[in-house]
């Protein structure tokens, strides 16, 4: 997507709120589904046609164990035709958690004065950098707090800085940013930086819960921040990522709500967003906040399964936030994106042996601290081929062309070989001797399987020059 000139004027329909409190509340309450209807919606999912907000009704209000499980298995089967056995792997870098914001669930709040507030210099981000290089990372999403030492100029500058860190073979090949809503200038600006996706949560999509969790600063302004990706949009930055966090409000309204802003998107440019997060409340530093909306497990699988049918060829990202079991549990029902050796600390990975969580220098309670090695381990133990793979991105696969190549499958027949050289590349540089050799067992049996991989003896001869020491070799 190019720039827009200066004078071009913003199409209103991009600008304007479109979230309808009571659009979603009737839809919610005017269905009551039978196995059919679920059957049918599956069906229509499955054929990788988009679902409507009363057909995602329909699946929410679904109950009775027969019908989540055909849900899950519907989702299930969505997500391996689509998306193969890929899981993608990238770690979060906080880098300054200064804040005006008041927002009741979150440690970094303003108002939180038991907080160490800190942020990265230039040297420390390297440091950190180069920590995470030595560990395997190759995409990174950098994290700001909400505050004008953050703001366009500095975001761009330290994406500058993570891609110039290059620490034996390693290299970040992808900085996704998660950072405060600009105006149409400062997203231009950090655009320019080269960075992957823009993330940005409303949080809960109900507009009183909103008014009432953001106590104060410039988040309280509920459609500053709803229209927020639109402006990234006009900006140049084609890939952007939505989520809502779980918790604050009925579960159920807010999966609508993240349906209702996918269908802005593809109304208003024709494509939805890159990704979608689905974050469950966590226990964070001085937090306040009222606990009846909390997400059982059992209800927290059928809402990501329920929004993988509903948006198929939209990223899923599932982070530390949740403990290694039911990561393990959720991952098959729609996740394509996890982290992976999390630490939430301001300069957190490059210390040394740090096994104790401090709740007084994290934004909230993370409960998978397994290293990332472990993750990939398990994963391969599992079947899945972990991926650090960055093709589409730096190849302008991104935003609408991406879907001109995800819809007939072209994708995944990339994105599956793109994934077994960057695993490759993991395997030979940083791997323990017993995960190399699990990894490559799974990756010539996926070869012999595969039915994704269009030119076989191609890829043989990439991983060939991966074990001699070729790097940043795709499709």
């Amino acid at each position: 997507m190019k720039y827009y000139p200066q004078n071009y004027k913003i199409p209103d329909e991009a600008m304007k709120p479109f979230i309808d409190d009571s659009e979603i509340i009737n839809i919610l309450s005017s269905v009551k589904p039978d196995k059919q209807q679920v059957r049918d919606i599956i069906a229509k999912s499955l054929d990788k046609n988009r679902l409507s907000m009363e057909d995602c009704a329909v699946l929410i209000n679904a109950d009775g164990e027969d019908m989540i499980s055909e849900i899950k298995d519907g989702a299930r089967e969505l997500k391996k035709k689509i998306y193969g056995d890929r899981i993608v792997l990238f770690a979060p870098l906080y880098i300054g958690n200064y804040c005006l914001n008041n927002c009741s669930y979150c440690g970094f709040k303003h108002s939180n004065k038991e907080v160490v507030r800190k942020t990265l210099l230039e040297n420390e981000l390297i440091k950190e950098v180069k920590s995470l290089e030595n560990n395997g990372h190759k995409r990174l999403i950098l994290v700001f707090g909400e505050h004008p030492t953050y703001s366009p100029e500095f975001i761009a500058q330290s994406v500058r800085t993570v891609y110039t860190v290059k620490e034996r073979n390693g290299e970040i090949r992808r900085v996704n940013i998660n950072a405060a809503p600009q105006d149409i200038e400062g997203f231009k600006t950090i655009h320019d930086a080269g960075i992957g996706t823009y993330q940005i949560f409303q949080e809960t999509y109900h507009h009183d819960t909103y008014k009432k969790v953001h106590i104060s600063g410039k988040k309280r302004d509920y459609n500053w921040r709803l229209t927020a990706l639109d402006r990234a949009m006009e900006a140049g930055i084609d890939d952007v990522g939505i989520g809502a966090l779980f918790g604050l409000y009925d579960w159920r309204f807010d999966v609508l709500g993240l349906i209702r802003h996918v269908n802005h998107f593809e109304a208003v440019y024709n494509v939805g967003p890159h990704t979608i997060s689905f974050p469950r409340i966590q226990y964070a530093s001085e937090m306040n906040l009222d606990m009846k909306y909390q997400v059982s497990n059992s209800d927290f699988t059928k809402l990501v399964a329920i929004l993988r049918l509903a948006v198929p060829y939209t990223g899923m990202i599932l982070t530390a936030r949740e403990s290694a079991e039911l990561r393990d549990e959720i991952m098959e029902f729609g996740v394509s994106q996890i982290d992976g050796g999390t630490n939430i600390e301001l300069g957190g990975y490059s210390e040394e042996n740090k096994l104790i969580q401090n709740i007084n220098k994290e934004q909230f309670t993370i409960n998978d601290d397994r290293t990332l090695n472990e993750i990939i381990h398990e994963l391969l133990s599992a079947g899945y081929i972990p991926s650090f793979c960055t093709a589409c991105y730096r190849m302008g696969r991104t935003g609408e062309h991406f879907m001109e190549f995800a819809v007939p499958g072209f994708v995944k027949k990339l994105c599956t070989p793109n994934a077994m050289l960057t695993l490759a590349e993991y395997l030979e540089d940083y791997a323990p001797e017993e995960t190399k050799t699990l990894g490559y067992d799974l990756i010539y049996k996926k070869i012999k399987e595969s039915d994704s991989v269009s030119n076989i003896n191609s890829l043989l001869d990439k991983l060939e020059l991966v074990k001699q020491g070729k790097r940043d070799l795709y499709y």
